[in-house]
């Protein structure tokens, strides 16, 4: 496999990511967690979200300044091939990821900097060597992404393949004219069908977990790129600015009844269908989903006021949840209200002090009398007997 990582150590990361999430469940404590962590021998790695987007400005920083440094050095010697530059900048970026996962940097923040830097580069350099062609640049980045995938395990370059060659489809389909741009919305509906039944085999019958996260990215982009192919507004508007053809009044694309369908029974199935499955992913799509297809048909028809909609909406939204609730809460099995212990577990702490401190309610306190009773503490000797 072409990995750059050591095996044994990236198991290592997923033992800790593993712990952490049994300690924050209350199955283990701090201590054992942080003796787990003293003995394993981990890489280089950044889980607060914050301290990753330091380092990874840092070591943009650092990119940078390497690559000002080599232009101080070539620009007058490339004067007339300065796009030479562009991909000697792109090698930069790939020498120092290299360099970087050596050294056992993993999700740190400058490897993140180093590799996005060779890929944003490398875009740009194609681009200005091409005139502008998407295509060929969409291409190129859809290997360079996934062969970065395979090597670093980056999250970011299996969104990058993603996106690289989902728009290598566009472009292509593009090349054929006002054909192609007409079935675009289909083509992408069977392209994010191929992408969900792909990566719903691999993650059955995958064996090792190096590639499990972007896998998932990809079953999750396939989701959605489904939907949006299908999503009127989408439809609709691309239509316009693609096709250049203008929408009468009283009049609708072709197919409208066909995209307004989709638009609704696509996330109410992902809604039932994740349930039935039990899978969250594709329930928080779904509700999102559901969510701008309310917003899609509010968009061409406004036949009530935004804030009547909100209202009733509210409404609406709390009736089903407050029943839902109620169903659920006592189901110690499949699907269930129950506190999750691999979830936050002062979720409903927090929920609780948010609308107390919106609502301006002030917790009970209760006073103790300072007269104690029964024990002769006042007046008498009481049930002790003692004055």
């Amino acid at each position: 496999m072409m990995i750059q990582y050591d095996k044994t150590e990236l198991e290592n990361v997923s033992l800790v990511e593993e712990a952490h999430s049994l300690k924050n469940a209350g199955f283990i404590s701090k201590e054992q967690y942080n003796l787990i962590v003293k003995e394993l021998i981990i890489l280089k790695s950044n889980t607060n979200i914050l301290v990753r987007i330091g380092f990874f400005i840092l070591g943009s920083f650092l990119y940078s300044s390497i690559c000002g440094f080599i232009s101080l050095i070539l620009l007058q010697a490339l004067t007339e091939n300065y796009k030479v530059l562009l991909f000697i900048y792109t090698i930069i970026g790939f020498v120092g990821t290299e360099i970087l996962t050596k050294q056992k940097y993993y999700g740190h923040g400058l490897d993140d900097a180093f590799l996005i830097g060779s890929q944003l580069t490398l875009a740009i350099a194609i681009g200005i060597s091409t005139n502008g062609n998407g295509l060929v640049i969409a291409s190129i980045l859809t290997i360079t992404s996934l062969l970065s995938y395979l090597r670093y395990l980056h999250l970011s370059m299996a969104f990058l393949f993603c996106i690289a060659g989902t728009s290598t489809l566009v472009y292509t389909l593009f090349e054929f004219g006002a054909i192609g741009k007409t079935i675009l919305p289909f083509v992408m509906m069977l392209f994010s069908a191929g992408i969900y039944l792909y990566s719903k085999k691999v993650l059955e019958n995958l064996k090792t977990f190096y590639y499990y996260k972007g896998i998932q990215l990809a079953y999750s982009f396939s989701l959605i790129l489904f939907y949006l192919s299908g999503n009127y507004l989408v439809v609709r508007e691309l239509s316009v600015a693609l096709l250049g053809a203008g929408i009468a009044p009283n009049s609708d694309i072709p197919f409208a009844f066909l995209f307004y369908a989709f638009t609704f029974i696509v996330p109410i199935g992902y809604v039932v269908y994740s349930l039935l499955i039990k899978v969250r992913i594709m329930l928080w799509i779904g509700l999102v989903a559901l969510c701008f297809s309310f917003y899609t048909i509010r968009f061409y028809y406004a036949i009530l006021p935004i804030e009547t909609v909100l209202t009733i909406g509210g409404l609406v939204l709390f009736a089903f949840t407050y029943f839902s609730i109620k169903k659920l809460k006592n189901n110690t099995t499949g699907i269930t209200f129950q506190p999750d212990r691999f979830s936050t577990k002062n979720a409903f702490m927090n929920a609780e002090a948010l609308i107390t401190s919106q609502l301006g309610l002030k917790p009970e306190i209760n006073q103790e009398s300072n007269i104690e009773f029964g024990g002769g503490g006042f007046s008498g000797g009481g049930s002790s007997g003692n004055f």
